[in-house]
């Protein structure tokens, strides 16, 4: 795997392209507003949904998700960070979140 930056969920670019790779259910309760899903084991063969030239902020739950997608990413051609701490790091954070079942969103 090549070498991919970590960032804090403070130094994601306001309007920067989140990758989320968590699991349909983890996406269904809460998620980043405005992220893009792709689960991790969808990864190899949706890649290409993504824009080589657009840098990626990928986020999962804790950040060890992440990083495995980060990394293969960049072993792609892919600009791609991986987000410290993941989604419960950016709930902590008071970020904007959204979920998909109607209910206030919740990260797990």
């Amino acid at each position: 795997m090549s070498d991919f930056e970590t960032v804090s969920v403070d130094q994601v670019p306001a309007g920067a392209l989140i990758l989320d790779v968590r699991e349909d259910y983890e996406w269904i309760e809460g998620h980043v507003t405005g992220a893009v899903h792709i689960p991790l084991a969808e990864l190899p063969v949706r890649f290409e949904e993504l824009d080589p030239d657009i840098d990626a902020y990928v986020i999962c739950r804790t950040g060890g998700r992440s990083a495995q997608a980060a990394g293969w990413l960049v072993s792609q051609g892919y600009s791609a960070f991986n987000i410290a701490g993941g989604s419960g790091a950016w709930l902590e954070a008071g970020l904007p979140l959204s979920s998909e079942n109607g209910q206030e969103p919740n990260v797990r």
